[in-house]
């Protein structure tokens, strides 16, 4: 069950396109081979008010949290952190070589006792996972 979410400033709308960083992540997931595909879910919110740094209005931001179901050992978790990062990294470039972004993540564990989960995605999926 893996979880994305990402919380960004709301200046980020005319500068890139969030729903394309929401499916680069999404690919990204599931390319690390360790979250199943029917688990993986992405989504943004964008934040109603924000002050950064020393108050320019130019500034922005993305942060993500992904939170994943415990049992993934450290490096695995590590090596998801880094290639997701790299992934948000590399879709904000081109936003980022003009403009001050500042691009952040955080990967927590999910304790599976107190997480119960009921869900038809597997049913309905085009692929096997």
């Amino acid at each position: 069950m893996p979880h994305i979410s990402l919380e960004y400033s709301p200046n980020l709308e005319d500068r890139i396109d969030i729903a394309g960083l929401c499916n680069q992540l999404r690919l990204t997931a599931i390319e690390t081979g360790v979250m199943p595909l029917a688990g993986v879910r992405v989504r943004a919110f964008k934040a109603s008010y924000v002050s950064i740094a020393d108050g320019n209005s130019d500034h922005a931001f993305v942060d993500i949290s992904v939170r994943l179901r415990e049992g993934r050992d450290l490096e695995t978790r590590k090596r998801v952190t880094q290639m997701i990062f790299d992934a948000a990294q590399d879709y904000l470039a081109p936003a980022m070589a003009t403009s001050s972004i500042a691009l952040s993540i955080e990967t927590r564990n999910i304790d599976a006792a107190l997480s119960p989960k009921i869900g038809t995605i597997r049913d309905h999926l085009k692929t096997e996972d």
